[in-house]
């Protein structure tokens, strides 16, 4: 019961819902294009992603200096919430808003 309570508690949060719309639309993304998008300050996108890693939402690679998050697919749990989350957040204005944000970030700047 723990980790369900931790799994609705990390998406009490708008910016926390913010990344995983960014996710679920885009499949993964550098930390420095959701920072790019959101238009924070990297401490705080990096705590909401800690947050919603040790919930078990995200996963984490690292490629040179970079680090990439994707939604993680591994629990039933989890599993069963995406479409929701999906149907709920993908055309809400904030993650359009965000999208555009991040496309316009992306014609700019890079991660490479």
């Amino acid at each position: 019961m723990k980790q369900n309570v931790q799994i609705y508690k990390s998406l009490a949060d708008e910016i926390r819902l913010r990344i995983l719309a960014l996710l679920l639309a885009e499949g993964e993304l550098c930390v420095c294009d959701i920072i790019g998008a959101l238009k924070l300050p990297q401490s705080t996108t990096s705590r909401h992603l800690a947050h919603l890693r040790k919930a078990g939402w995200v996963n984490d690679r690292r490629c040179g200096l970079w680090i990439y998050y994707s939604i993680r697919e591994t629990d039933e749990h989890h599993r069963d919430l995406i479409p929701l989350l999906k149907k709920q957040l993908l055309n809400a204005k904030v993650s359009l808003t965000d999208r555009e944000a991040l496309a316009d970030f992306c014609a700019d700047n890079r991660c490479v």
